[in-house]
């Protein structure tokens, strides 16, 4: 079903409806030829195009009027237009004019691109998948201006996301126009994230766990149906290296005679030698021993390149284990903890021995004193103990 419309403008648009029974409405602008807007009964609308090429008759979609302003549908109508009656196919002019839309640029450019070096490249698609393409995806680039920046952030905000994960969206969408404008993609002159400021994050509050925190959590792992992770969390507690680095460790990459763990994956992409201290040192030769009463008389060693901390169903790495995670930290009275706190609190451990904070940089393996500086959280009792260390003046006795 078709009707005749006025002037096709956001404000008309915003108003129309898909009548009752109906599956879709065509409403065609009362100035542009063939430039119409179809209503879905889902209340999707979108504007499309009929128009003609070589005597054939084609039709178009320009964009969701969610993501396509009508002023913008319609510039990209007559061009369209325009380029079908000079004998230019409008398919591949109207991407020139225009450039990809967001998900075509993010999806068939940038992931590829961020995959042959970023080893976090996965976090970059869960962000695409889940908040730039369902929001901006069928958006062109070059139609997205600062304010629809802005609005995308709102939107995100008003879906009850922390500031961290919005600035995070704005980190990757900046990116990519800057990689989009860097390659001279069609269309792209300017990256409009550029004047958007990130959110003030003040969720920034590290979780430190206290001495009886932490013999909590220890009993709670124990309990626990999985077997394996009362080792790993004691490992994490031992070293403050990252889940990953754990879970990712190997037999061939402990030294004994060293004392010491090499991480040859880190997130900054150097090797990393970890110093193990007794404790760590003791949990290593326990799980050798279990490996070695558990192989085969005929194979009495440890295979040097299998995981340290296996997952005793596949005998791999553990993809996850946030489940019994989750079932121990409730049991612990920590519904909050997250298993990145036990790095957090490695650190705050070592400043409050009195460890210096180069101390601290070097064994968390941080590139700048200005990232381990946040974990510089001095016990109650060590400030109390700091503010006794000055003189007494010796008033009192004076009064």
């Amino acid at each position: 079903m078709s009707a005749k419309g006025k002037l096709l403008c956001d404000e008309y648009v915003e108003k129309l409806v898909c009548p009752w029974g109906r599956s879709h409405l065509e409403v065609f602008d009362g100035c542009l030829k063939g430039f119409y807007l179809d209503v879905l009964a889902s209340g999707r609308k979108s504007f499309r195009l009929r128009y003609r090429f070589k005597n054939k008759l084609r039709i178009t979609t320009l964009g969701c009027s969610s993501y396509l302003s009508a002023a913008e549908a319609r510039k990209l109508a007559i061009q369209i237009i325009q380029n079908a009656r000079a004998g230019v196919d409008p398919f591949i002019e109207t991407h020139h004019f225009l450039g990809p839309t967001v998900q075509e640029f993010f999806v068939e450019k940038y992931l590829p691109y961020v995959k042959s070096y970023k080893r976090s490249w996965d976090t970059d698609e869960s962000m695409i998948r889940n908040h730039l393409v369902t929001k901006l995806g069928g958006k062109r680039m070059s139609a997205i201006s600062p304010p629809d920046v802005a609005v995308f952030v709102e939107a995100m905000k008003s879906a009850n996301y922390a500031p961290g994960t919005c600035n995070r969206a704005l980190v990757c969408l900046r990116y990519g126009f800057e990689l989009a404008v860097r390659w001279k993609v069609p269309g792209i002159e300017s990256n409009p994230v550029k004047e958007i400021k990130n959110l003030k994050d003040d969720n920034k509050i590290e979780r430190f766990l206290t001495q009886d925190q932490t013999v909590r959590l220890l009993a709670a792992v124990r309990q626990s149906e999985s077997e394996m992770l009362q080792h790993i969390v004691l490992f994490l507690i031992y070293t403050g290296a990252r889940k990953r680095e754990v879970l990712d460790a190997k037999w061939q990459d402990i030294d004994w005679t060293q004392k010491s763990w090499r991480i040859p994956k880190t997130k900054s992409g150097k090797i990393r030698h970890v110093p193990l201290s007794s404790g760590a040192l003791e949990l290593l030769e326990s799980l050798k021993g279990r490996v070695l009463a558990e192989s085969q008389e005929a194979k009495a060693y440890v295979d040097a390149s299998k995981p340290i901390f296996a997952n005793p169903k596949t005998g791999e790495p553990y993809v996850s284990f946030f489940y019994s995670w989750n079932s121990a930290r409730i049991r612990a009275g920590l519904p909050d903890l997250r298993v990145h706190d036990l790095r957090h609190s490695f650190a705050s451990f070592l400043v409050n021995a009195g460890r210096s904070l180069y101390e601290v940089q070097e064994l968390l393996g941080h590139a700048a004193i200005r990232t381990t500086s946040r974990y510089a959280h001095l016990s109650r009792e060590r400030l109390f103990a700091a503010v006794e260390s000055v003189p007494r003046a010796g008033w009192e006795s004076q009064a």
